[in-house]
């Protein structure tokens, strides 16, 4: 029987074993370290794409807050503007009805009384005046109660002066239902 030496054949193929094992081995590692780098690189990429779309909703935000503080600004200045309206309003609408309150003051004033003083203070009109006899000022009582431009008279005082009457009153300016001016 032929002797053959297997031991260099077996050493050339350990040798080249080993070499496959340390080039997978290193391929695997530098695999290894591409995935880990890839997926390193795939989450800094995201987090710079969410870092951008929070600064973005940050300077969305800030641009709706000042526009919402211009329409709060709006608001109020209509708010002002609506309420100088209704004083304007109100003004104008009642302007006609001085002149009618004063009309009615001399058509409810009877004979032998005369007014002294006139005052007119938010919608109560006061009234300091003289009369030769107590039945006047309550005539004048009675017309100021009957006249839908005022409401009931409140006679706070009441004395005697050079033989006449001093009396103090305050009644209520009332405005009538639209539609009657008499």
């Amino acid at each position: 029987m032929a002797l053959i030496n297997l031991r260099p054949w077996r050493e050339q193929r350990n040798a080249l074993l080993q070499k496959r094992f340390i080039s997978n081995l290193v391929g695997s590692a530098i695999l290894a370290g591409l995935i880990v780098f890839g997926i390193s690189y795939y989450y800094d990429m995201q987090m710079n794409r969410q870092q951008e779309r929070n600064a973005f909703l940050r300077a969305e935000n800030a641009k709706l807050d000042r526009q919402l503080a211009e329409i709060n600004e709006l608001n109020r200045l209509r708010a002002q503007l609506l309420e100088r309206l209704e004083a304007i309003e109100d003004l104008q609408g009642t302007r006609p009805l001085v002149v009618r309150n004063f009309d009615e003051l001399v058509r409810v004033l009877p004979d032998d009384l005369y007014y002294s003083s006139i005052r007119r203070a938010a919608d109560v009109i006061t009234i300091d005046g003289f009369a030769v006899v107590n039945v006047d000022v309550s005539n004048l009582m009675r017309n100021l109660a009957a006249s839908k431009w005022f409401g009931e008279p409140n006679l706070t005082r009441v004395g005697t002066s050079n033989n006449l009457r001093q009396f103090n009153l305050s009644v209520p300016m009332v405005r009538p239902a639209e539609g009657g001016d008499e």
